[in-house]
């Protein structure tokens, strides 16, 4: 027998948003959550992008919540991105709407005197970032001494991001007598430290192990010789596969999606768009509810932006570029297959990114499926500046440092048979066997480490 969100005996105010949202069953991480976190005790919760977090927490906080005469927060959703800010907003309003909470979200990026204005009628749930929600404290716009509840979302992303400090100055901030709702996709030496110093022994919930593939997301790579190369094979599979209708494709910095956009708008105008950290807040919230509502068929985007998108059927990740920290990969491709729907995840991988390939198939005990190259698709041998040979001086003699190495000299003998992306077959080298998996020991152990 299913359960449903009426077995969680939850008000009939919130039931019937629910309702109106049509969602009628929780997902596994709500369903272990929900009563944990009515319990009053702090929580760790440990689950993947796209598990449904987000309802997982506001679910009981909101069935707790009580009016609050100050008008000061007693609960507090802090959030690493901008984007998340205004989604998690949307979500407390859509939820909250038959009750009296007064809900604000706050983000830097926008004139703080404006947003002191937003608090002149009182808040009861504020959701925000670090940054802007300490900057609001220390200028006595808003008091944290109420606050009952705090919720971090995304808590391994805010310390990688550098929210440190901010965190920590925001704790000291509140009453030590509060409820701490913590989630994070990953489990990270950073996490610990944060919970063993500041967290009295949260309660770990787990949906899934740390690095843990989203099952419903069928995961490849193609062997591509380069940078230009991967333009033409996206070209190919936009123009031959139907199903990519709604295609989300990561590269590894701004410069990178930039020059992507323009190559790939070139050959489908109007039909990408590009975010990142250098666009302005109006303008990537317009590009994603466009892409939202398929008036563009694709988004062009880097990893800032891996954790801020919360948007429904995307049939398509591209990871245009392999990320550089393994754990990454797990928050790109959970961008598809969520709310128990299949997805589809595809990485173009050069032989420079070959030892990242490795990592993040360590990281998930999984080896990615290969897809031969296409032989229809030609090989564009220009490189970009990235990819040129670097030239350094030494002892007035001029060497080479040519890209590739032994990683390249690593790779599994069955990625040398593929074509690379020229019109004929490379013979493969001359390799040893057992390679694949000494590099993958290799990797292993140095993660270990």
């Amino acid at each position: 027998m299913k359960i449903t969100f009426a077995d969680f005996e939850l008000s009939g105010r919130i039931l019937d948003a629910l309702a109106d949202l049509n969602l009628f069953e929780p997902t596994p991480i709500q369903e272990k959550s929900f009563k944990p976190i009515l319990s009053g005790r702090d929580i760790m919760g440990i689950a993947q992008t796209g598990t449904g977090k987000t309802l997982a927490y506001l679910l009981p906080v909101l069935q707790m919540w009580k009016y609050n005469k100050s008008g000061h927060p007693t609960v507090l959703v802090l959030v690493p991105t901008r984007e998340l800010v205004v989604q998690v907003t949307e979500v407390l309003e859509q939820l909250a709407q038959n009750t009296t909470a007064r809900i604000i979200g706050i983000y830097g990026g926008k004139n703080i005197n404006t947003q002191k204005l937003l608090f002149n009628d009182g808040c009861d749930i504020l959701v925000g970032t670090p940054g802007r929600v300490m900057d609001l404290a220390i200028d006595n716009a808003i008091s944290l001494k109420e606050v009952q509840k705090l919720v971090i979302d995304e808590f391994d992303e805010m310390l990688n991001l550098g929210f440190r400090p901010q965190l920590t100055h925001i704790f000291e901030m509140m009453k030590a007598k509060r409820q701490n709702i913590l989630f994070s996709a990953t489990m990270t030496e950073a996490v610990d430290e944060m919970l063993d110093e500041y967290f009295a022994n949260p309660v770990e919930i787990s949906l899934a192990k740390s690095g843990t593939p989203l099952e419903k997301i069928e995961q490849s790579f193609y062997p591509v010789r380069n940078f230009n190369t991967k333009i033409n094979l996206l070209k190919h599979l936009l123009e031959t596969d139907p199903e990519m209708s709604k295609v989300l494709i990561f590269t590894n910095n701004k410069k990178h999606a930039d020059l992507l956009f323009t190559k790939i708008d070139e050959l489908f105008p109007e039909q990408f768009d590009v975010i990142h950290s250098n666009k302005s807040q109006n303008y990537r919230l317009r590009a994603m509810k466009s892409f939202q509502n398929q008036e563009v068929r694709g988004l062009i985007t880097t990893d800032i932006m891996a954790r801020g998108l919360d948007i429904s059927d995307i049939t398509h990740v591209i990871n245009f570029e392999t990320p550089e920290v393994p754990e990454q990969y797990i928050h790109r491709i959970g961008r598809t297959g969520r709310a128990d729907k299949d997805g589809i995840a595809l990485s173009f991988v050069t032989p420079k990114e070959e030892p990242l390939l490795l990592d993040i198939e360590v990281l998930m005990d999984k080896e990615l499926k290969q897809i031969p190259f296409p032989e229809s698709v030609p090989e564009n041998p220009q490189k970009i500046a990235s990819e040129q040979e670097v030239v350094v001086m030494k002892n007035a003699h001029t060497v080479k440092i040519v890209e590739g190495g032994g990683a390249f000299h690593e790779k599994k003998a069955k990625n040398r048979k593929e074509n690379w992306g020229g019109p004929t077959k490379r013979n493969p080298p001359k390799t040893k066997p057992g390679n694949r998996a000494q590099a993958k020991a290799k990797s292993k152990a140095k993660r270990k480490k």
